[in-house]
């Protein structure tokens, strides 16, 4: 959900400052572009070097440097930003963004922002219960803002009671759930298959294929950012996943196939983007094969089809999407698939067109669905052809 977001992180004065470089870490690894503006009192807690190295981005102080005259653009900041957290937020921030007052960077960024504001407290006991604490984050959120609460503990005055800022983890979480709601696929579970198999020879050789995976990732990424629950069965492939998304690794089709099943029940969509191999060697042998004969026969059978044993098990309130990667007789045979497995609809790759197929970032598909009515798509980046697909899905569900 926060995979290529722009956050602009505002840190006020507090002892939580110190678990901001935390939040910039976790943000960070999340796969968000984070900006941090500091309040000159926050200076005093961290650092702009840690928030800034953590960030790998420059941290933003002030209006201008003295010495240079450089001017930190707070319009350009709040329009560049698709969310704004403010964590800590001191009770004097809080005080000053509920009354638009506008004497510091982060409170003229805040002003600027056309994004979401997120915000977590934090402060003594008895400051978070004053009434004019209260009243002033009740106008905070009547004005849109969203309060990420306090949590209760041992707080720096040695008090014991609320006023704690929520801890980095459940600041992301919150977040994370804020930008779920209302998404088109909440509550649906998503299984995704992508990259390659290989199949054994012997210890050190296999059958395989050209399959990147790039695809399949980008289809799990979308379904995640339309609020499925994404589980990804991965072939062997270089390509990362986000933390958000269930990642199972697999090796042989046989492997693939055990994965599919014990996921298949709870799967509302099934997207099976992976090059599964259609043969595997009849006999793995158990030491490298020796290279003594001047010819050298394998004898393979077929793996069990994937893409049809689910189809066969498919209930109607399932959604089954299928794959055909074809060099000739492209349309007979992505239809023959469609009909025979029992698909909702098949996207067609061909390897004769130029950008489209294994490896590449691009790719260009056409889909047919049980009307086998005809869908072209130009060719695209494979993160736009993620969201093709995942547009003909919406219609389905």
């Amino acid at each position: 959900m926060l995979k290529d977001k722009k956050i602009i992180l505002g840190v006020c004065g507090s002892i939580a400052a110190y678990k901001s470089a935390v939040l910039v870490r976790l943000l960070v690894k999340a796969g968000a572009n984070v900006k941090v503006i500091l309040t000159a009192d926050a200076a005093n807690f961290i650092t702009p070097l840690t928030l800034a190295t953590l960030s790998k981005n420059p941290v933003y102080t002030h209006y201008f440097d003295a010495e240079t005259g450089v001017w930190s653009n707070h319009v350009e900041l709040g329009l560049w930003a698709d969310l704004m957290l403010i964590a800590p937020a001191s009770a004097n921030t809080i005080a000053k963004m509920a009354s638009g007052l506008c004497d510091n960077l982060l409170t003229a960024v805040y002003l600027s922002a056309k994004c979401p504001v997120y915000f977590a407290p934090a402060m003594d006991l008895d400051m978070w219960k004053h009434e004019s604490t209260t009243h002033n984050v009740n106008q905070l959120q009547s004005y849109g803002n969203k309060l990420i609460s306090p949590g209760s503990g041992e707080l720096a005055s040695g008090l014991h009671g609320e006023g704690r800022m929520a801890e980095p983890e459940e600041i992301v979480n919150h977040i994370i759930n804020y930008l779920r709601e209302g998404l088109p696929l909440l509550g649906k579970n998503a299984l995704v298959t992508a990259g390659p198999t290989y199949e054994a020879i012997d210890p050190v050789r296999f059958i395989g294929n050209h399959s990147s995976g790039k695809m399949g990732f980008a289809i799990a990424d979308e379904l995640t950012s339309l609020g499925a629950t994404v589980t990804l069965i991965a072939g062997p492939t270089a390509e990362k996943t986000s933390n958000s998304i269930k990642r199972i690794d697999v090796t042989s089709a046989a492997d693939m196939l055990r994965a599919c099943t014990a996921e298949f029940e709870r799967a509302d969509i099934m997207v099976m983007s992976a090059a599964v191999a259609d043969y595997t060697p009849n006999v793995v042998q158990e030491n490298k094969i020796k290279k003594t004969e001047s010819e050298f026969s394998l004898e393979l059978k077929k793996t069990q089809d994937i893409l049809a044993t689910l189809g066969k098990l498919k209930k109607n309130s399932q959604i089954l999407v299928g794959f055909a990667l074809e060099t000739d007789n492209e349309e007979d045979n992505a239809i023959g698939k469609l009909k025979k497995k029992n698909l909702d609809f098949i996207v067609l790759n061909s390897l004769n067109d130029k950008g489209a197929g294994f490896k590449s970032d691009t790719n260009k598909i056409t889909i047919f669905n049980k009307a086998f009515e005809r869908i072209e798509f130009p060719i695209k980046s494979k993160a736009e052809v993620a969201k093709d697909i995942c547009a003909e899905i919406l219609k389905l569900v």
